[in-house]
């Protein structure tokens, strides 16, 4: 904490956490990378994609394998921290994605990379259960991200709507338009105010697996259906770069599948209702 935090509180550290593999995504207890102990050091070895701040981090948090003979897929993983520069860590190429364009994602490969065992973050073997508790937290801040996103999307669409004319009036006062609209509106106000009562719970120290699953699947789902819609209403102009709403339905896309897709968020609701 005192080697590593400080940085990270004032920003001038950057991290990212390497959990997703070229063949393991949502299957996280299927990875693959390993560190294995060697006297005082992990020696890591292991290829992670996806990952968030990968080009630019200055610490990364790694999932790997621990204990090969463990129980249970769930055990014998752990968290470890590996500093940029360390030998064997090797940055890959950036991703080119279809949007988030001002995030870098990237590839990283570990070959013989050692690191000492004070570099074990948390309890060992206990890597799964401590991010399985703090995903709630990160698909709430998805939910957060897709909630304003879909208020901005419909009043920049409903400001648009006003102002640009067809068959002689603002195309606001057509009653498709203007209905659907009210749709948008509609569900935009739900997901408010079903987001704001879980971040009551969540500050008071509640944590609810099953509404924080379904604030991820039905916001991200919510913006994914305002910004499609709103980019329609802006016609030809909602097709080009130079108008915001553009860039929004291209960085919409990916909401419904980082940080749990929409399949594992109504698995998990499902599996808490029992079924």
């Amino acid at each position: 904490k005192k080697k590593w935090l400080p940085g990270c509180v004032t920003g001038d550290t950057i991290t990212a956490i390497a959990m997703t593999e070229p063949g393991t995504g949502s299957d996280l207890a299927a990875i693959r990378t390993t560190a294995v102990k060697d006297r005082d050091d992990f020696v890591i070895n292991g290829q992670k994609t996806f990952i968030s701040n990968g080009m630019n981090c200055d610490l990364v948090i790694v999932a790997a394998k621990t204990d090969l003979n463990a129980a249970s897929p769930y055990e014998g993983m752990s968290l470890i921290v590996v500093e940029d520069g360390t030998p064997g860590f090797e940055k890959g190429r950036k991703l080119d994605k279809i949007g988030l364009h001002s995030q870098d994602t990237t590839e990283m490969a570990f070959v013989d990379c050692r690191v000492p065992q004070t570099n074990l973050l948390g309890h060992e073997g206990h890597g799964f259960y401590a991010l399985m508790d703090k995903l709630q937290q990160e698909r709430l801040v998805c939910a957060m991200g897709s909630q304003v996103g879909a208020e901005e999307a419909l009043r920049l669409t409903i400001e648009y709507t006003k102002t640009r004319t067809a068959f002689g009036k603002p195309i606001s006062r057509m009653q498709y338009i203007s209905f659907e609209l009210a749709k948008l509106a509609t569900e935009v106000e739900v997901g408010r105010a079903f987001l704001e009562s879980l971040l009551i719970d969540h500050l008071e120290g509640r944590k609810d697996v099953k509404k924080a699953s379904m604030a991820k699947y039905w916001i991200c789902e919510m913006l994914n259906r305002v910004v499609s819609q709103c980019l329609q209403f802006h016609g030809g102009y909602g097709y080009m770069e130079e108008y915001p709403i553009a860039r929004m339905f291209r960085d919409a896309r990916v909401q419904t599948i980082y940080a749990g897709t929409s399949e594992i968020m109504l698995l998990i609701i499902s599996r808490q209702l029992g079924l």
